[in-house]
């Protein structure tokens, strides 16, 4: 093997790429202020609720987020710790932004999942898993808030087996409770992380000493196979507030958490330590500098190297691309990236050539799949409050559609457009963001359509069906043709009376439409 060979594949090795996903409020967004802490890559963690200090979480920069203390964009971090290198995907906590989550799940190789130590297990918690677990994605369990009223840490675990169908293998146990946690043992190298010294007759001592020896009888040991395959999830106690047992999770995801994974295209799965550079584009974000008007592609780099400069093929296009500047993150923070390796997760300046679910590659034609759109849930109709700015909401409107804020349909009747959403928040977020950034006040308008299908067939066909129900039929993005219907019997009924056409409530990129 050459010593280049060996390099690409050692610094691919060190790469950790990974997802904290969560319900609301069991504290995700503190736990990856404290990783960052922790890692070195900030120098100060405060509370996301100490407004008084004003100390905010970096990975939450939009004002709503701001404002309403939670997550609604996915943000990337990249940091150095324990030998290795990690990019941190921080995803949207509330469920009103499951596309940007899910289509993040493209991206990384393994998953946090945090877990209120009062709340066990919810319905975004199993929501998340139940994607990860479609993905094939190793789940890695951290049982928050240990140092309030908790469960009993048995209770959490049967739990987590019951409710998702996994093994779960306990590698730290908590020592003490509520007020009275100290911190976390080591049940693989009999050790403490403790925030104060004890004694070693201490009550907290005593009882964590006596649950051990339970655990480690009647639970089963941490296999690595069954990992990286999905049906056992090692599992840490702490309190991400508290700083404790924020290292035991990263320790261990430096050890054995999996390093790039080959990713599935169209034409073939892609090694990530094959020699020639591809990447994937999951996510777009504009105006991440409003002074600027940027536009970043957030890629995940699936094979080889990429070096700043190189000149790559935009699959979709056939068009040659140029790296000029492709930068890796810290939440808004950003750096020159000269070089980036598979697993790594690099942002790319662009003017709208780049969009969510598109290939770059070194001069092969290869288009990575999985990354989906799905059909919205509400539909509303945009009604703009100064007509002498109806470019500036369309070009908006394409760019935020582009981006993923919303899916955009444009009626074939030539009506006003149309937004698809999956819950009401991101209807929330599109008004603020064309307000703030965009200078484009918008209400919206309640229609008699409830429903959205991709409607596919052979092109005769579909164009008749089109010429018959042109007021309900929509351009998304791409040109693809959306059926709008008013209620699941008038669907039903274009279904069936259609049966050359099919209907399809998910769009996955490189794959097209599917039930």
């Amino acid at each position: 093997m050459s010593n280049s060979v060996q390099s690409l594949e050692k610094e691919i090795s060190r790469r950790r790429t990974f997802a904290i996903i969560s319900h609301p409020d069991a504290g995700k967004t503190t736990l990856t202020e404290r990783i960052l802490h922790a890692g070195g890559a900030i120098q100060m963690a405060g509370s996301v609720r100490a407004k008084r200090e004003q100390r905010r979480t970096r990975s939450d920069w939009m004002n709503i987020e701001k404002d309403r203390g939670i997550s609604v964009v996915t943000s990337v971090m990249t940091f150095e710790y324990g030998g290795c290198i990690f990019n941190l995907l921080d995803t949207p906590g509330h469920e009103d932004f499951s596309e940007d989550t899910y289509r993040t799940l493209t991206a990384v190789d393994a998953a946090v999942m945090v877990i209120d130590a009062a709340k066990g297990i919810e319905a975004r918690t199993r929501k998340l898993f139940e994607i990860c677990r479609l993905r094939d994605i190793p789940i890695v369990t951290f049982i928050n808030k240990m140092d309030r009223e908790a469960q009993d840490p048995f209770d959490l675990l049967h739990e987590v087996a019951s409710a998702l169908a996994l093994e779960t293998t306990p590698l730290t146990w908590p020592v003490g409770r509520a007020a009275k946690f100290l911190g976390t043992y080591d049940l693989r190298k009999d050790s403490m992380r403790l925030k104060e010294e004890v004694v070693d007759n201490d009550e907290r001592i005593l009882q964590m000493q006596e649950e051990v020896e339970l655990a480690k009888v009647g639970l089963p040991e941490f296999n690595l196979d069954d990992f990286n395959a999905g049906f056992l999830t090692p599992v840490f106690f702490g309190s991400a507030i508290k700083e404790l047992g924020v290292a035991d999770l990263l320790d261990a995801l430096a050890e054995f958490g999996p390093s790039p994974r080959n990713q599935p295209s169209q034409e073939r799965q892609v090694a990530a330590n094959e020699a020639s550079m591809t990447a994937l584009v999951f996510k777009i974000q504009a105006n991440m500098d409003p002074n600027h008007r940027d536009r970043i592609a957030f890629a995940r780099i699936c094979s080889g190297r990429l070096e700043r400069g190189m000149k790559l093929k935009h699959t979709r296009t056939g068009k040659t691309f140029a790296l000029h500047t492709p930068q890796f993150f810290f939440a808004r923070d950003r750096q020159l990236a000269e070089e980036a390796f598979a697993g790594d997760v690099v942002g790319i300046p662009n003017h709208g050539t780049l969009r969510i679910g598109d290939t770059l590659t070194e001069g092969e034609d290869l288009q990575f799949t999985g990354v989906p759109y799905f059909a919205p849930e509400i539909l509303r109709r945009v009604n703009l409050k100064d007509a002498m700015k109806a470019k500036k909401l369309k070009q908006a409107l394409t760019e935020l559609a582009e981006e993923g804020v919303v899916q955009l349909f444009k009626p074939q009747d030539g009506s006003a457009p149309i937004v698809g959403v999956v819950g009401v928040l991101q209807l929330d977020v599109l008004q603020t963001r064309l307000k703030h950034e965009y200078g484009v006040d918008i209400t919206f308008d309640n229609i008699s359509f409830s429903q959205a299908r991709w409607v596919q067939g052979d092109k005769l066909t579909i164009e008749r069906f089109i010429n018959s129900n042109r007021s309900a039929i929509a351009d998304d993005i791409d040109g693809d043709p959306v059926f709008l219907s008013t209620s699941d019997f008038m669907m039903q009924r274009a279904v069936d009376a259609n049966k050359e056409l099919s209907f399809h409530d998910i769009k996955q990129i490189g794959i097209g439409v599917t039930s």
